[in-house]
C-alpha cells in the first residue's frame, strides 16, 4: 500500500515539474559557446564488445567534448591503467583514444581485458562503457584419421564438422575437391551446427571429397577439415520408412532467445521418401513480415523478436508413410532498453529540473544512480537534489552544482549507460541578432524583425519603437515566442528604429534594427497588341514605376526564353525596339522589371504580316462582340447570343468564348469553346457550383478582337464531385510508409463546396477492410508504419457537401523499399582463359531484398601481377572496376582483365532504395596470355654483311617469356621484299648478329616475344648494312651548307639515296633537348623559320624508313643564328640617298651626252679618262656603324646586313640584270665600236670573283656604284 502511494507521489511530482521546467536551450553560435562552461560529454567510443584482429594495432576509441575540454583517463579490469609505464600505449593528443602497438611482435591476447574511459573538467566527470577487448581467434583444425563411411543405399547419414571453436565463431560450409559447393536439397542439406544431414543416401552420393570448410570472419582464414568418403551400397533394395527426426532429438526442446535477435528453430528429418517439413505456432500465427523458411523449409526463422513471439512452435515431417511432429518451446528474455533515458539539464540558478531513467527488460532491469563515476551514495550529499528509484529532482538549484549522472540499468542479459549532465549556468542576457540590422520589405507584405537571445534563466523580450516611451503590444504586432516581431501588413508608416530588449535576474541586454518599407514595382504602360508588316519596325514600351532607393533590372523575353542574339534588337531602359521585323520575329514578348525585394511583369503579342503593295485596302483585326445575351438557363446549361463588329476587310474565322469564375478564380479567364464565324449563338455546357460571366473574341486573319463586355453574371447550383482526383499514386519515401498523391480537383471540378478527399488503402492479400481517412487541401496522404516493400491497394474519392463522386478506381502501390540487408555468397570464379573469367554467386532470398530488385553489382579489382618479382611488397593496386548485371541474376562475365595476374572480387545486390552489404570478397588468378611488344628493337654495331641487334623485354610479359620469334628479309630501292628467314631465340638472350648479309642492303626485322600460350605482336624495324669498308651506308648526303637571310636559315644539300621521306632536324647546341624536325617536300633544300636570334643549333639532314626510323643522317652542321642589334633603316626613304642618286644620274646623263657628241665626230669613247674624270671620291666600301649601304666587307663577326643573303663560300656576289648597264673597267665585255655605239649587252656578265682583291688603282665608276645598291 505504501509502494502504491509512493509511486503516486512520484507521478504528481514528475506531471508539475514538467509543467514548472523551462527547457533551455544553447545555440551554436560559437560566440556564444566559447564563453560557456559545460560538463564532460562522451561523443564516440568503440563498441561494448570489441573483437580486435591480432594483426592489427589495437585502438578503443574514446572522445568528448566540454568547456574547459575534458582530461581523460582509462582503468583495465577495474585498476587505474597507467598508460605512461607502457611504451606500446599511446593515447591520442587532445583524445582519450588509446592505440597500443603490437607491431613490435607483442602478442594482442596480453591487452585482454575490461576496459573503461574517463573525461573529466572541472564541472564533471563522464565514463564510457565496459568496452571488453577480446582477441579474435581461428584454430587450426585437430588432425584426425577419418575412415571410409560405407551405407546401404535409402539409409540417412549425418557427416559431422565439429569446427574448431573461434573467436567469433566460423562460418560453415560443405565443398568438394574442386571448391565447387555441394548441392544441398530437401535430401540433402547443411544444419544449422555445420554437419551436413543426409534424410536418404542415393548411389549418387558415393564421392572421396567431402570437405568441411570454416571460414573465420576476423581473419579472414579459411581452415579445411580431411576429406570424408563415402560409398552407397545398392545390393538390397531400399525399403521405405516414416519419417523421424535427426535434429532436434528426444522430446519437446526448449529454445531461449533475447528480444531483438534472430530465432533460428531447425527440424531435419529422417525417411524415404525424403519427407516435406511443415511449421506452424501452436499459440497463434507467425509473424509473417518477420518470418522466413530457409534451407529446404527445414529451419523457420524470425527477425526482431519480441515477446509476442514466444510460446510452442511445431515442426511437422510428413511422407506417404506418415507424419512425425516436434515441439520446441520458445522463451524470450530482454536485455535492457530504454523507454526514456536521462537528457542534459542545462538549467539557472534557483530552478527546478527532472531526470528520468526509465528502461525495461526480462528480467526487469536495476536502475543505480552514479555521480561523476561515483556511486550516488557515496557522492557529497546535495540538499537540492533527490533520488527517487530512476528519477532525480533537482529543486532551487544552486551555482556550482554542475555535475554528470550516470544511471545504469542492468539485468543478467546486459546493461545499458547513459551520462546526463545537469549544467547550472547564470548568464546575463546576449541578443545574438547583428546590431543595427536593415529589413526591407515591400508594402502590404509581412514584415518579421529577429531578436534572437540567450541567458540562464531565458530572458524575456520586449519590443520598442522609436524610444522607450513604450512598449509595443497588440494590433498590429505579433510576438513570437523566439523574440521575433511579426507586423503582418507593412505600412509605409511602419518604417523606423526598433529596440529590442532582453531581461534576466543578470542583466539587460538591447539592440536596434530598422524597417524599410519600399513602395512596390508596378508596371504603368503595358506592352501592346502589334501587327506589323515584314520588314518594317517595331516598338513595344514597358515604363515602370518603383521605389526610387531600388535599383530596377528590366529584362524581355521571347516566348518565355531569352531574345534573339540579334543586333536588330534593341533595348532600352523603358522599350524594346526591333528593326526590320521578320516572319519568325512573331511571338509573345514580356518585360520583366526586378528589384531586389520583387518584380512585375507584362506581356503583348507580335503578328508579322505580309507588306501590302497598295494601301487601297486596311486589313485590321475585328472589332470587338456586343450586345451579349444569356437566354434558356438550364441547371447545367445556358444559350448565349452576340452580335459581330466589324470585319475590317477580313472575314471572322472562328468566335472564342470564355468565361470568369466570380466564385474560384476572380479575375482571370479560361477558354470555354469555340463556334465557326458564320454562327452568332452557342449552346453551353457548364458546370455547378461556378458563378459565370461570359465574353467574346473574334478571329480572322489578322488576329483575334479585343474582348467583347462580359454579360451578366449566371450562378450555377451546388452537387456532389463528377469525378476524382486524377494521377492517383502509391509509393513509399521511406521504409515504412506509403505515400498515397493525386493530383487535386479544381475549383471548377469542386461541384460544391467543402471539397474533401477520402484516401482508402489496404494492404494487398492481408487486409480484407479498407482503411481511410478525410482529407482536405491537401494532394498526398502519408500512411506511417507500413511494412518495408509491400503491395498496397489505393483508392482516392472526391467529395463534397452535397455528396460523394464516382466509385474510384484502385491503384496498386508498393511502400518505401529498405537497403537489401543481406550480401550475395560467391559460390565460385571460373577464369575461361587469361582474359575473361566468370563469377558465380547465391542470390539472396527474395525477404533480404527488401525491395525492388534491380541487380547485383560486381566490384572486382587487380591486386598485383604473379610475377615474382611483383610480390606483395610491390603490388599495384588498380582502380576498382564496376560491372551491373541486372535483374536476378546468378552469375556474370568479368571481361577485360589482366592476364597473369591476382584480382579480388565481392558482389552487392541493389533494388530501388540503394546496394545492400558487400559479400565476402574472392579472389582469383588468371593465367598466363600472350605478351606484349618487346620495348625496343636497334642496331649497335653494322658492317659489311652482318648486323648486331640488340632488344629489350616487353612491359607486358603477360607470363613467364620462353624465348623470342626474329623475322627478316631484305627490301630493294623499290621497297620489293625478299625471302622472309625467321630465328628462335631463348629469352634470357637480348642481343644477336646476324652474319652472312648482303652489304649495302636494307633489311626490314619483325620481332616478338612468346610465352607458353603463344606469340605476342611484333615490333617492326629496317636496318641496312654498309657498302664496303671505306665508304660506310650512311654518307648518302653531300654539300650540306647553310645561309641566314631574312626570311629564315637556309639549309641545302645533295642525297643520293632511294628513301623519300626527308627531314631536316635541329636542335639548339648544348641544350640536351630533343631533336625538333620538319619535312621536305621532296626537294634539296629547306628553310628553317622557328630558330631564334642570339643561339647557335646544330642542323642535319635524315632519310627515314616505313617505320619512321633513321636510315640515313648527315653530319651535323652548327650554324649560329645572329642577333639583330636594331631594326634596319629602310635606305630607299632616306633624303642623302635620294640626293646621292639624282646626282648619280646627272653624271650618267652628262655622259651619254658626251657619247652622242662624240660619235657624231666619229671617234671613240675614251672609257679610262673617262672614268678618271668621273671619279667621286665620296663612293666608298661602309662602315657597319653607318645605316647605309656600299660595298660589303665580310668582317670578322660574319654579320650580313638585314635584307641580304651571304652564299656558304662566303663572297658577295652582285645581283645580276639583263637592263642593267656593263661596267665600264678594263677588261669588259662591254665595248663601243668604231663609231662610239655599244657591242656588249646590259648583262653584266663579268663576275667580279674578287672585289677586293683587284691592284687596280682605278676609281669605281657610276655604274659600279649602282651596281653595288641593286
Amino acid at each position: 500500500m505504501m509502494d502504491r502511494l509512493r509511486d503516486c507521489w512520484r507521478l504528481l511530482l514528475v506531471l508539475f515539474l514538467g509543467n514548472v521546467v523551462t527547457a533551455l536551450e544553447v545555440p551554436l553560435d560559437p560566440k556564444v559557446l566559447e564563453g560557456l562552461p559545460q560538463p564532460p560529454t562522451i561523443t564516440h567510443q568503440s563498441p561494448k564488445d570489441y573483437i580486435v584482429d591480432p594483426r592489427e594495432n589495437i585502438v578503443i576509441h574514446c572522445e568528448a567534448k566540454g568547456k574547459p575540454h575534458p582530461s581523460f583517463s582509462w582503468t583495465r579490469n577495474g585498476i587505474h591503467f597507467d598508460t605512461d609505464k607502457d611504451s606500446r600505449v599511446n593515447m591520442k593528443p587532445h583524445s582519450g583514444t588509446l592505440v597500443i602497438d603490437i607491431s613490435g611482435g607483442e602478442r594482442a591476447e596480453a591487452y585482454e581485458g575490461v576496459y573503461q574511459c574517463t573525461a573529466r573538467n572541472e564541472h564533471g566527470t563522464a565514463v564510457s562503457n565496459n568496452i571488453v577487448i577480446r582477441q579474435s581467434r581461428s584454430p587450426l583444425w585437430s588432425k584426425e584419421r577419418i575412415k571410409p563411411i560405407v551405407i546401404q543405399e535409402g539409409v540417412s547419414l549425418v557427416l559431422q564438422c565439429r569446427p574448431p571453436a573461434g573467436l567469433p565463431p566460423p562460418i560453415i560450409f560443405w565443398m568438394d575437391n574442386n571448391f565447387q559447393r555441394l548441392p544441398q536439397s530437401r535430401r540433402v542439406s547443411q544444419g544449422l551446427n555445420g554437419d551436413l544431414y543426409f534424410s536418404n543416401v542415393v548411389t549418387e552420393d558415393s564421392r572421396s571429397d567431402y570437405i568441411c570448410y570454416a571460414r573465420f570472419p576476423h581473419t579472414q582464414t579459411i581452415q579445411q577439415k580431411q576429406p570424408i568418403t563415402v560409398r552407397v551400397l545398392n545390393n538390397a533394395p531400399a525399403e521405405e520408412r516414416r519419417p523421424s527426426f535427426l535434429v532436434p532429438a528426444g522430446s519437446p526442446s526448449l529454445k531461449m532467445v533475447l528480444r531483438g535477435q534472430v530465432l533460428e528453430l531447425e527440424c531435419i528429418a529422417d525417411g524415404l521418401p525424403t519427407p516435406e517439413v511443415t511449421w506452424n505456432k501452436v499459440s497463434g500465427e507467425l509473424p509473417t513480415n518477420r518470418a522466413s523458411f530457409q534451407n529446404f523449409q527445414k529451419t523457420l526463422r524470425i527477425v526482431d523478436v519480441s515477446e509476442a513471439d514466444a510460446g510452442d512452435y511445431r515442426c511437422t515431417a510428413k511422407n506417404r508413410l506418415g507424419s512425425v511432429h516436434h515441439t520446441i518451446r520458445v522463451t524470450v528474455k530482454a536485455a535492457p532498453y530504454w523507454i526514456t533515458a536521462p537528457k542534459n539539464l542545462v538549467l539557472a540558478p534557483q530552478e527546478t529540473g527532472v531526470l528520468t531513467c526509465r528502461a525495461r527488460g526480462n528480467p526487469k532491469p536495476t536502475i543505480s544512480w552514479f555521480m561523476n563515476g561515483v556511486p550516488i551514495e557515496n557522492a557529497p550529499s546535495d540538499p537540492s537534489r533527490k533520488v527517487e528509484d530512476d528519477t532525480i529532482v533537482f529543486t532551487q538549484v544552486q551555482t556550482g552544482s554542475s555535475a554528470v549522472y550516470q544511471c545504469n540499468a542492468s539485468n543478467e542479459y546486459g546493461y545499458l549507460l547513459s551520462n546526463a549532465f545537469v549544467n547550472v549556468l547564470a548568464e546575463p542576457p546576449r541578443v545574438l541578432t547583428p546590431l543595427n540590422k536593415v529589413y526591407q520589405v515591400i508594402m502590404n507584405k509581412p514584415a518579421l524583425l529577429d531578436c534572437a537571445s540567450f541567458g540562464s534563466p531565458l530572458p524575456g523580450i520586449t519590443w520598442f519603437k522609436e524610444s522607450r516611451s513604450s512598449i509595443l503590444v497588440g494590433d498590429p504586432y505579433l510576438f513570437h515566442e523566439n523574440g521575433t516581431l511579426e507586423i503582418p501588413v507593412a505600412q509605409a508608416l511602419n518604417s523606423g528604429k526598433y529596440t529590442c530588449v532582453a531581461t534576466n535576474i543578470f542583466g539587460i541586454s538591447e539592440n536596434h534594427v530598422y524597417l524599410e518599407v519600399k513602395e512596390p514595382t508596378r508596371i504603368l504602360k503595358q506592352p501592346e497588341y502589334k501587327v506589323v508588316q515584314r520588314n518594317r519596325d517595331v516598338v513595344f514600351e514597358c515604363k515602370v514605376k518603383h521605389d526610387p532607393s531600388l535599383i530596377p533590372t528590366m529584362t524581355w523575353l521571347k516566348d518565355n526564353g531569352e531574345l534573339p542574339d540579334d543586333e536588330r534588337f534593341i533595348v532600352d531602359s523603358d522599350s524594346l525596339t526591333i528593326i526590320e521585323v521578320r516572319e519568325n520575329d512573331k511571338g509573345t514578348y514580356t518585360c520583366i522589371m526586378n528589384t531586389t525585394l520583387d518584380q512585375d511583369s507584362a506581356s503583348a503579342d507580335l503578328t508579322v504580316v505580309e507588306a501590302t503593295p497598295t494601301p487601297a485596302v486596311i486589313y485590321e483585326q475585328p472589332d470587338a462582340p456586343r450586345d451579349l445575351e444569356l437566354t434558356d438557363p438550364g441547371a447545367r446549361s445556358i444559350q448565349l447570343t452576340w452580335i459581330p463588329g466589324d470585319e475590317h476587310n477580313s472575314p471572322i474565322k472562328k468566335f472564342l468564348i470564355q468565361y470568369e469564375d466570380a466564385l474560384h478564380d476572380r479575375g482571370t479567364w479560361h477558354n470555354l469553346t469555340e463556334v465557326p464565324g458564320s454562327k452568332t449563338t452557342a449552346h453551353l455546357k457548364l458546370s455547378p457550383y461556378v458563378h459565370y460571366s461570359f465574353r467574346v473574341l473574334a478571329l480572322n486573319e489578322i488576329g483575334y478582337s479585343l474582348p467583347s463586355q462580359p454579360s451578366r453574371q449566371y450562378k450555377t447550383n451546388s452537387a456532389a464531385p463528377d469525378e476524382n482526383p486524377s494521377e492517383v499514386k502509391g509509393m513509399g519515401t521511406e521504409h515504412n510508409n506509403l505515400v498515397i498523391s493525386w493530383k487535386p480537383l479544381t475549383g471548377l471540378q469542386s461541384n460544391g463546396p467543402d471539397l474533401q478527399y477520402k484516401v482508402m488503402w489496404r494492404q494487398m492479400d492481408i487486409d480484407d477492410e479498407w482503411n481511410s481517412a478525410t482529407v482536405a487541401n491537401v494532394s498526398k496522404f502519408v500512411v506511417a508504419g507500413t511494412p518495408t516493400f509491400v503491395p498496397y491497394e489505393v483508392k482516392v474519392q472526391a467529395l463534397n457537401h452535397y455528396g460523394h463522386g464516382p466509385k474510384p478506381a484502385v491503384i496498386i502501390g508498393y511502400s518505401g523499399e529498405d537497403l537489401p540487408g543481406a550480401a550475395p555468397e560467391i559460390v565460385r570464379v571460373l577464369v575461361h582463359n587469361s582474359t575473361l573469367a566468370e563469377v558465380y554467386w547465391e542470390p539472396i532470398a527474395p525477404k533480404s531484398v527488401r525491395g525492388k530488385l534491380q541487380g547485383y553489382r560486381v566490384f572486382y579489382w587487380k591486386e598485383r601481377s604473379l610475377h615474382k618479382h611483383n610480390g606483395h611488397g610491390h603490388s599495384h593496386h588498380m582502380e576498382q572496376q564496376t560491372l551491373t548485371f541486372s535483374g536476378n541474376r546468378s552469375h556474370g562475365k568479368l571481361p577485360g582483365l589482366h592476364p597473369f595476374s591476382l584480382y579480388m572480387v565481392n558482389i552487392r545486390v541493389f533494388n530501388g532504395r540503394g546496394e545492400g552489404p558487400t559479400s565476402t570478397s574472392q579472389q582469383f588468378e588468371t593465367p598466363e596470355g600472350v605478351p606484349g611488344r618487346p620495348t625496343y628493337l636497334r642496331v649497335t654495331d653494322s658492317n659489311l654483311d652482318s648486323l648486331t641487334l640488340e632488344w629489350g623485354p616487353p612491359h607486358e610479359k603477360n607470363g613467364h617469356l620462353t624465348g623470342y620469334t626474329l623475322k627478316y628479309q631484305s627490301v630493294n630501292n623499290t621497297n620489293e621484299l625478299g625471302h622472309l628467314e625467321e630465328l628462335t631465340l631463348p629469352a634470357n638472350e637480348t642481343s644477336i648478329t646476324l652474319h652472312n648479309l648482303k652489304y649495302s642492303t636494307r633489311y626490314k626485322f619483325y620481332f616478338s616475344a612468346k610465352t607458353l600460350m603463344g606469340t605476342g605482336p611484333s615490333i617492326t624495324e629496317e636496318f641496312a648494312t654498309i657498302m664496303d669498308g671505306a665508304k660506310p651506308v650512311s654518307p648518302v648526303f653531300g654539300n650540306v651548307s647553310s645561309s641566314v637571310g631574312e626570311d629564315g636559315t637556309l639549309i641545302t644539300w645533295e642525297y643520293w639515296g632511294p628513301e623519300k621521306h626527308i627531314y631536316v632536324e635541329y636542335i639548339v647546341d648544348n641544350s640536351g633537348e630533343d631533336w625538333q624536325k620538319e619535312m621536305v617536300n621532296g626537294s634539296q633544300s629547306h628553310v628553317l623559320k622557328g630558330l631564334k636570334e642570339g643561339l647557335a643549333y646544330k642542323v642535319r639532314v635524315v632519310a627515314k624508313g616505313h617505320a619512321d626510323h633513321t636510315v640515313h643522317h648527315s653530319e651535323e652542321l652548327l650554324v649560329t643564328v645572329p642577333a639583330m642589334a636594331s631594326r634596319q633603316v629602310d635606305i630607299a626613304t632616306q633624303g642623302w640617298f635620294i640626293g646621292l642618286m639624282c646626282a648619280i644620274a646627272l653624271l650618267i646623263l652628262i655622259l651619254l651626252i658626251v657619247c652622242f657628241i662624240k660619235r657624231n665626230k666619229g671617234g671613240k669613247y675614251p672609257v679610262k679618262e673617262k672614268e678618271d674624270a668621273h671619279a667621286d671620291p665620296e663612293i666608298q666600301p661602309m662602315k657597319d656603324d653607318d645605316i647605309t649601304f656600299g660595298e660589303y666587307s665580310d668582317n670578322e663577326d660574319h654579320k650580313p646586313l638585314k635584307g641580304s643573303r651571304t652564299p656558304s663560300s662566303g663572297t658577295v656576289k652582285r645581283d645580276e640584270s639583263d637592263d642593267s648597264l656593263v661596267d665600264y673597267g678594263e677588261g669588259g665585255d662591254g665595248q663601243f665600236n668604231e663609231d662610239g655605239s655599244f657591242i656588249g649587252q646590259y648583262s653584266g656578265k663579268t663576275e667580279r670573283d674578287t672585289v677586293q682583291g683587284h691592284e687596280s688603282s682605278e676609281a669605281p665608276s657610276p655604274v659600279n656604284a649602282m651596281n653595288s645598291f641593286v
